[in-house]
């Protein structure tokens, strides 16, 4: 018994020594070893990362991550690759670095095997060309010997708790938001192909999609196996079990890094889940629906994205999604009706992400609800020319589907009747319509939504389409008739159309509409529209007779009252409104009675007609006729320039893709297939700057081309009369061509008020006098609708009366060159001036005029942006017999003047469009 007590108590006094020599080494190891662990860990960081790594504090323990030893880093903070070199990757309270224990005391280097993060921020960012913040490890290699060790990150294990993850990718237009992850990864990570084991915790993931959220605060708890090639930058997810709140996923795929993009091969599938369980994953609008609802029924759903995503190449994935309900039911807080034999079979593919190459494949839609019934079948490719394959049949009460599937921004009623089949291709390009046969029914129906607080009631709709031949010339649609009561006013309509090729049309329409109240009903947030119509017309004709100029074959009559409606055209950057007007219909004809208008700043009165207007609405090819007498007090023309909206990248392209949104200026642009006459009046008219007072003439749109006869206007108190012709080119290109005649106006105030002659006649700055102006011009208008100085081109006179040119800088040199002070501030009088320009050059022709007993003489060339080429000649008193020859060169602010006749031509400057 003594001598088993002496065993136990030698080895009580072993284990005490371990214990005592372990907890030593555990104490004193870290200060022992701090130098070599400190040296190990920055050398890792300056050989191993090309990004910025900073840290408050180090400290080196056993107990902090126990039992593993750990050199932890505080206030951790690393910045990402180029082009997110100044952003943070990863920002975190603490991480931490396992150190292999046995290499540390063994080995020349010290591996770790061990990362803890904890508290992190980790932002992952990819931009619109597919350069990501997170390649921070250098992948060169380096030679090392047999006897060299390569220090490097040898892991076993990886832990994260209670971190935030924002991965932001503008190629994919992919945004994942993860809060409160909880991450456990264990494998021999040392080697370049392993499994990795894993657990993960989300309590907050947010998916988007091109700013669309699909997932928004999901909790998720994933049991994962993933293979993972370090050399090439694979991950085969083999072993993957997701749960979505309470949906259960099967995961599976494939994911390699290419050198501008990605390899993907991704399976998410769910099998024989409850449908309350699948709804559990939607988005939060659907989980408020989800607390009111009743499901029960299967669902399967499968979700893949396969191939490569090259952002450069246009290169991208197929996305396909298959989903089934079976046998499901719908009740929405505990409605009367439910919603029974609820089956889905649904596929949808979109090879390479492309919407022109979208398939959806609906085989099978169909519930019921009490003995009623809808079923439906949609088979769709495409989506700029659509081949399809419909087949509908319902009869519903749509009050007794509205409260049992709970649509809560709308409250449907009436009895729904439809039956139909569509089959074909869908061109309107070639003429082609499917061949179609459908009849639709509505009885008593009823709408109202949350946005307005009255109801559309009494809808009626009997409405028939037929196409038996799949052309358009054979299609028929039928409306016997429809209508409907809003706000106690009645409309009804009723419409046969035929023939779309050659529109047959017999329509009917009496009713008053408050536009405003009506959209409000469907009011979508950002938009507005307002506005009254009264009508009561009868309309019938064909649309080859509107063509032709048969228009006693045509039977339209009626009136159309309207009041303060508002309209966008795609010509035009503002809305239009107009205050008031009533059209009256006759045959081809409609006539506009005192139309007040308005748009920006502008205002009109309008006094008219239209025609062809039936065939410009149906047709593309149709060709608006028109006669007007327009005025109006003011008119901004500044306002009807067009505007676009562009895209502007940043100048460094490896810098992130921060792209910003930049409107810019167009042209007016006159549509192709306007053909108006208009004889206006306006008061005041402001353009680019200058202000036109009285402005009449006449004023033509035909083709694209807008022409100004005998226009006169008032402009710095002088009488102007013109002709013009203008045409838009591109949204941001235009010509004009015109001649223009002014009698008698202020030099100096024509230099301070209008911008064109300060870029023409710069030399004028300091001119005071009276002069008269006959000139053709033509050339081209930028963005802006300021002419494009190298492309102008013209001749013409402008005739000089008492003009005093005061301080202008070439007299001034000549005076001082030819010692002759009197000649620097000359009078001119009765003097005609003629000129042409082409390529940005003036060329003056020779005139003469007298002052202070000399007799200048000047002829040469000048250009737009102020260059000299003159020669001038100064007679001397008392005849100009004798005279001094001068050239005058450099530019109008400092002119170089010499004695002689030779000088260098002035280099022409043409136009960059031609």
């Amino acid at each position: 018994m003594a001598q088993k007590k002496a065993i136990f108590l030698k080895i009580l006094k072993y284990i005490g020594i371990t214990l005592i020599t372990l907890l030593t080494f555990m104490f004193i190891a870290p200060y022992v070893f701090a130098d070599k662990i400190n040296a190990e860990i920055k050398k890792v960081a300056n050989e191993k990362l090309n990004a910025k790594l900073d840290y408050s504090e180090s400290n080196i323990s056993f107990f902090q991550h126990f039992p593993s030893l750990t050199v932890s880093l505080n206030n951790f903070k690393l910045n990402g690759s180029a082009p997110y070199e100044k952003e943070n990757l990863v920002t975190a309270k603490e991480i931490a670095f396992g150190i292999n224990v046995s290499s540390l005391i063994f080995g020349k280097s010290v591996n770790i095997d061990k990362i803890f993060l904890s508290n992190a921020d980790i932002n992952v960012k990819v931009n619109k060309e597919g350069f990501a913040n997170y390649n921070v490890y250098k992948s060169g290699k380096t030679e090392t010997t047999e006897k060299e060790e390569d220090s490097s990150l040898k892991l076993e294990k990886i832990e994260i708790t209670n971190s935030k993850i924002v991965y932001d990718d503008l190629s994919t237009k992919l945004h994942l938001d993860i809060y409160g992850f909880n991450y456990l990864g264990k494998g021999d990570l040392s080697k370049a192909i392993f499994d990795l084991s894993s657990k993960a915790q989300i309590q907050k993931l947010n998916l988007l999609y091109d700013n669309e959220p699909y997932l928004m605060n999901k909790k998720v708890n994933a049991d994962l196996i993933t293979k993972v090639n370090v050399n090439s930058l694979s991950f085969v997810f083999q072993e993957n079990d997701l749960k979505i709140n309470n949906l259960i996923v099967d995961f599976k795929g494939k994911f390699d890094f290419l050198k501008e993009g990605y390899q993907m091969d991704f399976v998410l599938k769910t099998t024989n889940s409850n449908l309350q369980d699948f709804f559990t994953a939607f988005p939060p609008k659907f989980i408020t629906w989800l607390n009111k609802t009743k499901l029960s029924g299967k669902t399967d759903c499968n979700l893949s994205l396969k191939g490569n995503y090259i952002a450069s190449q246009n290169i991208a994935p197929k996305l396909e999604l298959d989903f089934k309900i079976k046998d499901g039911s719908v009740n929405y807080n505990q409605s009367p009706a439910t919603v029974t034999n609820l089956n889905v079979d649904f596929d949808t593919q979109l090879p390479s992400l492309n919407p022109d190459s979208l398939i959806v494949d609906l085989r099978n839609l169909s519930l019921n609800i009490d003995k009623e019934s809808l079923k439906a079948k949609l088979y769709s490719t495409g989506t700029d020319v659509l081949d399809i394959n419909a087949v509908l049949n319902a009869k519903i009460d749509l009050e007794k589907l509205n409260r049992a599937i709970g649509v809560a921004d709308f409250e449907l009623k009436g009895m729904l009747v439809a039956d139909g089949t569509s089959k074909g291709k869908f061109d309107k390009k070639n003429g082609i319509f499917p061949v179609t046969n459908a009849v639709i029914n509505l009885n008593n129906g009823f709408l109202k939504t949350k946005y307005y607080p009255n109801p559309i009631t009494d809808i009626g709709i009997v409405a028939a389409i037929s196409n038996p031949k799949g052309t358009f010339d054979d299609l028929k649609v039928v409306l016997q008739p429809a209508q409907f009561t809003f706000e106690g006013n009645p409309v009804y309509v009723k419409a046969n159309l035929s023939n779309f090729d050659n529109l047959l049309y017999d329509i009917t329409a009496k009713g008053t509409l408050d536009i405003g109240k009506i959209y409000k009903v469907f009011s979508q947030k950002g938009l507005d529209v307002n506005g009254f119509i009264k009508a009561d017309v009868a309309l019938k004709g064909k649309q080859s007779d509107a063509e032709k100029g048969n228009y006693s074959k045509l039977k339209n009559s009626g009136t159309l009252e309207i009041r303060n409606i508002k309209f966008v055209s795609e010509y035009l950057p503002k809305a239009f409104l107009v205050k008031e007007g009533v059209f009256k219909f006759n045959n081809d004809k409609m006539h506009f009675n005192t139309f007040l208008a308005s748009y920006g700043q502008s205002d009109f009165k309008l006094n008219g007609y239209l025609q062809n207007v039936f065939n410009f609405l149906a047709s593309k090819k149709g060709v608006l006729h028109g006669s007007f007498a327009l005025s109006s007090k003011y008119i901004n023309a500044d306002e009807f320039m067009s505007a676009t909206t562009t895209e502007v990248a940043g100048e460094n392209t490896t810098a992130p893709a921060e792209t910003t949104v930049k409107t810019e200026t167009g042209v007016i642009i006159i549509p192709s297939n306007l053909d108006l006459r208009f004889t206006a009046n306006a008061q005041k008219v402001h353009f680019n700057g200058l202000e036109i007072k009285n402005a009449k003439g006449g004023l033509n749109m035909k083709n694209g081309l807008l022409t100004l006869q005998n226009a006169g206007f008032d402009l710095i108190g002088c009488a102007v009369a013109m002709d013009a012709t203008y045409k838009s080119v591109t949204s941001k290109s235009a010509v004009f061509d015109y001649h223009i005649k002014a009698n008698e106006f202020d030099i100096k105030r024509a230099y301070n008020e209008v911008k064109l002659f300060r870029e023409m006649a710069s030399a004028a700055e300091k001119a005071q006098g009276i002069i008269s102006l006959d000139y053709s011009l033509k050339g081209r208008l930028n963005e802006n609708m300021e002419p494009v100085l190298p492309s102008l081109s013209g001749n013409g006179v402008i005739a000089v009366k008492n003009v005093k040119m005061y301080g202008m800088k070439m007299f001034g040199s000549v005076a001082k060159k030819t010692n002759k002070e009197s000649i620097k501030n000359p009078e001119l009088n009765q003097v005609a001036i003629k000129s042409s320009i082409k390529n940005n050059i003036i060329t003056v022709e020779r005139f003469k005029f007298k002052f202070a007993g000399f007799r200048p003489r000047i002829e040469g060339t000048t250009s737009l942006d102020g260059r000299l080429n003159l020669k001038m000649r100064l007679g001397l008193p008392p005849f100009g017999i004798l005279g001094i020859p001068l050239t005058i060169t450099g530019n109008k602010d400092n002119p170089k003047i010499k004695v002689g006749r030779q000088s260098e031509d002035l280099e022409e400057t043409k136009d960059s469009i031609q």
